[in-house]
């Protein structure tokens, strides 16, 4: 489980960490990812639940989440 690993990280750092937690996943690992960056967490999760105010408010795959414009207006600008 990782709980906003991105917070505070320059950009650099954030892109070399997200490639490896999907390295850590591709090996066969399981990962729970708490993220507010949800342009680099969309990129590599297999399914996403977005939160507001504690309240599930979406889910799905990755594609799902994207195709939908609430979601790509609000989240992703």
């Amino acid at each position: 489980m990782l709980d906003e690993p991105s917070f505070g990280l320059a950009p650099i750092l954030v892109e070399q960490m997200f490639e490896m937690i999907m390295k850590i996943n591709q090996q066969g690992t399981t990962i729970l990812l708490v993220e507010q960056n949800i342009k680099a967490a969309l990129e590599i999760a297999h399914r996403a639940y977005l939160l507001e105010n504690g309240r599930i408010v979406g889910q799905g795959s990755t594609n799902d989440l994207l195709s939908f414009e609430s979601v790509r207006s609000s989240y992703l600008g």
